[in-house]
């Protein structure tokens, strides 16, 4: 393979529940490697139960870049993921060794690959009377709005998808381009530090795949997901249109404490959601190019799966000079 001219970064991808973070702890221990984590919910501080934080051992032995750098109140979006993990990538390439991007926020991927459009910065006071519109006439008047001004925007956000209508509406409002013509001019990518190398590690048993999503959810109710969520509900500042409240397993805890279910109820559309997002990540992966896939086992007792990921690795010709 003909050396490239950037630095090689590995991004390994997957489902939720593939055991994407273990094989990476795995390389770290054998091989030139940091980890960069590519999680939607791990970049929150407080966020630790349901979104599958590594624990402290688990750090001690592998440390990631971009966990606990935010504050749930704070939206942490794509752009700042992008902009983060290109400054952990040429930080980790002058000490010589190789990043590892571990996760499955597959739109953060994506930025990272292909850059992002430019955008409009938020406006809180627009922001605010798009809110109070929703809370007077209910968001499907939003998605009414949205329809008019952007109709390719509102035909793929669903009318009851707050956080993404209020964008939207927000960014046609502040520009008075269409959010979808905002994205239809966005540029590729020609700043990245490094050469994207995607390996995705793929479930050969879907079945055996939501065998794990259930057993790790109960493990976290277990662990203390119910206290972990009524505490950030005791800070008093945190609302569930937050990205960060509405990651998976938060907004159903979330809503269980707000008295809108069961706790059966709330587990089941937990490990459904859960499910989804699995199906939306494999679905991501299907269609990306270049994906060099690795087809992984599932096997709680076994390092098979890391061990499959670690010898992969090892025939990229781009990574032999820093084994």
């Amino acid at each position: 393979m003909t050396t490239p001219a950037l630095p090689p970064a590995i991004c390994l991808m997957g489902p939720t529940a593939c055991g994407k973070t273990k094989a990476a702890v795995e390389l770290v221990q054998e091989g030139p490697f940091e980890i960069v984590s590519v999680d939607s919910a791990l970049v929150y501080r407080g966020l630790d139960i349901g979104a599958g934080k590594p624990d402290a051992e688990t750090l001690a032995r592998a440390p990631h870049r971009l966990i606990d750098i935010r504050d749930p109140s704070e939206p942490y979006s794509a752009a700042d993921f992008r902009a983060d993990a290109i400054e952990a990538i040429r930080e980790i390439h002058a000490k010589g060794k190789v990043p590892l991007l571990v996760g499955g926020t597959m739109l953060y991927f994506k930025a990272l690959r292909d850059g992002l459009a430019e955008m409009p910065t938020a406006s809180p006071e627009l922001r605010q009377r798009i809110l109070d519109w929703a809370k007077f006439e209910g968001w499907p008047a939003i998605h009414a709005r949205l329809a008019e001004v952007d109709p390719v925007s509102a035909a793929r956000i669903h009318p009851t998808d707050p956080q993404r209508l209020q964008r939207a509406l927000e960014v046609y409002e502040l520009t008075g381009i269409p959010l979808s013509e905002h994205h239809a001019v966005q540029t590729a990518s020609n700043d990245l530090p490094c050469e994207l190398y995607f390996v995705g590690m793929i479930p050969q048993d879907r079945a055996r795949l939501h065998e794990l999503i259930a057993q790790r959810f109960h493990a976290m109710l277990a662990n203390g997901l119910v206290e972990e969520v009524e505490g950030l509900r005791a800070r008093g500042d945190l609302d569930p249109q937050l990205p960060a409240i509405r990651s998976v397993g938060y907004r159903q805890v979330w809503n269980y404490l707000d008295g809108a279910c069961s706790y059966d109820e709330m587990v089941f559309a937990a490990v459904v959601a859960t499910r989804q997002l699995a199906k939306r990540q494999l679905t991501w992966m299907r269609s990306w190019r270049d994906l060099q896939h690795v087809f992984c086992s599932l096997q709680d007792s076994s390092d098979e799966d890391a061990n499959i990921v670690k010898n992969h690795l090892k025939t990229l010709g781009a990574i032999t000079n820093y084994w």
